[in-house]
C-alpha cells in the first residue's frame, strides 16, 4: 500500500470575516457610560454582543473593511476595555495573526489585553501575549494586525479604551428580523491620537515587520 503524504499548505476551510477597531471614552460620568459611549463609536451600540474566549479564530478568517450593523444585530466579539478615573491613564488592545502550523495548514489566532499603562507599553505587552500564544501552539506567521489605544480620564470622570475583533457573520442563532442601520453615529476610523476618542481600524503590516524584540 502507497501512503502519500501531502506536505504543501492547506487552505482553511470555511469563510469568515472581520475586523479590529478601538476607540475610547474620556467624560463618562460612571464607567458603564463611558463604556457605553465606547461602544457606540465603535458601531456596536445597537448591536448584541456575544463575547468569545479562546486564542482560535473560526477556519478562514480574512480582514475586512468595518461595515455598518444593524439594530438588533448579533456580533461576536474578541473585546478588551480597561477604565481609568479622575486623571489616570488606561489602554487595550488586540491583535490578530493570521498562521500556518507545522503541519502546513492555515489557521488565525487572536489576542487581547487591557492595561493601566502607556500606549507604548501596552503595544509590547500586547505583542508578548501574542507570541506566546503562537508559541504554546507552534504556529508561523503570515501576516497579522495590531490595534491599541489609550486614554487618560478627565478629572472627577471615568475613561474606557476598548478594543476588539468584531465578526458579524460568525453566529448563526439570528433568527427574527433586525432594524435598519442607522447612519452618523460614529466616527470615521481614518486618523488615531492616542488621547483622542476617535475609532480606529488598524493598519496592516508587513509579515516580514513582525518584530517580537522586546
Amino acid at each position: 500500500m502507497d501512503f502519500k503524504i501531502d506536505t504543501g499548505r492547506k487552505k482553511a476551510s470555511g469563510s469568515c470575516s472581520g475586523w479590529l477597531m478601538t476607540s475610547v471614552a474620556s467624560w463618562g460620568d460612571t464607567k458603564e457610560d463611558a463604556f457605553d459611549q465606547c461602544l457606540v463609536d465603535l458601531g456596536l451600540g445597537d448591536s448584541r454582543l456575544i463575547r468569545m474566549e479562546g486564542a482560535m479564530l473560526p477556519m478562514g478568517f480574512e480582514p475586512i473593511q468595518p461595515e455598518d450593523l444593524a439594530m438588533g444585530s448579533i456580533v461576536e466579539c474578541h473585546i478588551a476595555e480597561s477604565y481609568a478615573t479622575d486623571g489616570d491613564t488606561a489602554s487595550a488592545g488586540v491583535a490578530w495573526a493570521q498562521c500556518v502550523t507545522p503541519e502546513g495548514d492555515e489557521c488565525s489566532i487572536v489576542a487581547t489585553i487591557a492595561s493601566g499603562f502607556s500606549y507604548e507599553e501596552t503595544e509590547l505587552l500586547l505583542k508578548r501575549n501574542l507570541k506566546q500564544k503562537l508559541a504554546s501552539r507552534d504556529l508561523e506567521v503570515v501576516k497579522h494586525q495590531i490595534a491599541v489605544d489609550e486614554v487618560t480620564a478627565a478629572q472627577d470622570h471615568h475613561g474606557c479604551a476598548i478594543a476588539a475583533l468584531i465578526l458579524p457573520d460568525t453566529m448563526n442563532m439570528q433568527s427574527g428580523s433586525v432594524g435598519r442601520v442607522r447612519g452618523g453615529l460614529t466616527r470615521s476610523a481614518e486618523g488615531f491620537n492616542p488621547n483622542q476618542g476617535i475609532s480606529q481600524q488598524s493598519k496592516s503590516k508587513r509579515s516580514d515587520d513582525f518584530n517580537f524584540q522586546l
